[in-house]
């Protein structure tokens, strides 16, 4: 797997560019993407972690007493976004994954973002 992605003519780390199209399919889906967005990379798996992504909306909600209903309505947006995300993992990394687990917590404000990769096969 490759360390590094080229956007626009440079050099970024698959990291990098794994945590700003993550934002981007966020900033898609829902209106506006997290603040922070960090990538980890294992022989297994990606993991990205964001920090303040909760809509105006889903903020007042939360205020409100409703953090389930918050839950809810992510785990919707969650399963519409699987493929752009896996997509995007893939395409990336070069490797084919074969698992995607999403989740939110409402307090603190943070959501995971995991692909689990398919096992490469050595010779």
């Amino acid at each position: 797997m490759a360390s590094t992605a080229t956007r626009n003519g440079r050099e970024i780390s698959v990291e990098k560019e794994i945590s700003r199209g993550i934002v981007a399919i966020y900033k898609e889906y829902l209106g506006r993407g997290p603040t922070t967005a960090r990538t980890s990379i294992t022989p297994h798996a990606s993991v990205t972690t964001l920090e303040d992504s909760l809509t105006k909306a889903e903020g007042t909600l939360v205020a409100e007493g409703q953090e389930e209903t918050v839950r809810e309505i992510r785990r919707k947006f969650q399963s519409a976004m699987r493929a752009d995300i896996t997509a995007l993992v893939e395409g990336v990394t070069g490797r084919k994954t074969c698992a995607f687990l999403s989740d939110h917590d409402t307090e603190p404000d943070v959501a995971i973002e995991a692909v689990v990769f398919e096992p490469e096969h050595r010779d």
